[in-house]
């Protein structure tokens, strides 16, 4: 599994698309947090980086699938999944090797952007003005909700040997967990599906790790919805004549 592992983070590391997508992703989050006046931290004028948690799962529903949509598609394409799956590995370890190393680069992407929270604790009045519990929350459930996204990646790679139409799909996946479960929520509102669709929000737990408290309901849901859709991957690959 390490070896797969090790092959995947090489892969993506030699891949120009990481780099652009890990740089597009700090570009555009850099430019937005501090340069347009309409969402600069400095024309705001609060020591707090809400924007950033606000802005960044949005910027990952692009981000993501764009790391993890050649995780099984590509093996599809070039006929080197059957040279894989000839080794001693299970399905699970080659799907954990692929789905981590897709995460460690994630983590990779989100290392840079703690320089955002150092500039906001220097320029706080006075210094270090800034809720700290609530910014490693939501910190912790970026990781969370990268690995969900990640899970929707690899799983939207499986189905299909076309790297566009896994981009695609996980994008379209990943939307409607994050932002349409709200929107159902609101359609049927004061109502018994209201609860439903707010608790199968990804959105709505993410917004709680975010005020800084880390609930063991939100870590199950995250954990519980990384499992799920690779689980869903395992079966695909696992009842495939490849």
């Amino acid at each position: 599994m390490y070896a797969v592992f090790k092959r995947e983070i090489f892969s993506l590391l030699n891949s120009l698309m990481a780099y652009i997508t890990i740089g597009v992703f700090l570009l555009v989050s850099g430019l937005l947090l501090w340069f347009f006046p309409d969402t600069s931290i400095l024309e705001y004028g609060y020591a707090e980086l809400n924007g950033f948690f606000n802005l960044t799962p949005f910027l990952f529903m692009f981000l993501i699938p764009a790391i993890t949509m050649r995780s099984f598609a590509e093996e599809r394409r070039e006929g080197t999944y059957i040279l894989l799956a000839s080794r001693p590995l299970t399905d699970w370890q080659i799907i954990l090797a692929k789905y981590f190393a897709c995460l460690l680069l994630i983590l990779f992407a989100l290392l840079p952007t703690l320089l955002y929270y150092y500039t906001i604790v220097q320029l706080g009045m006075p210094k270090g003005n800034i809720d700290g519990g609530a910014v490693a929350g939501s910190y912790i459930g970026l990781l969370l909700l990268g690995g969900a996204f990640a899970a929707i990646g690899v799983f939207s790679s499986s189905v299909t040997k076309n790297q566009v139409i896994a981009f695609a799909v996980s994008v379209f996946i990943s939307f409607i967990v994050y932002s349409g479960f709200d929107a159902m929520s609101k359609i049927f509102a004061l109502g018994l599906l209201e609860d439903v669709f707010i608790w199968l929000s990804v959105n709505a737990h993410f917004q709680s790790m975010s005020r800084g408290v880390l609930d063991t309901r939100d870590l199950v849901y995250f954990i519980s919805f990384t499992l799920l859709f690779l689980g869903a991957t395992k079966l695909v690959i696992g009842g495939r004549k490849w």
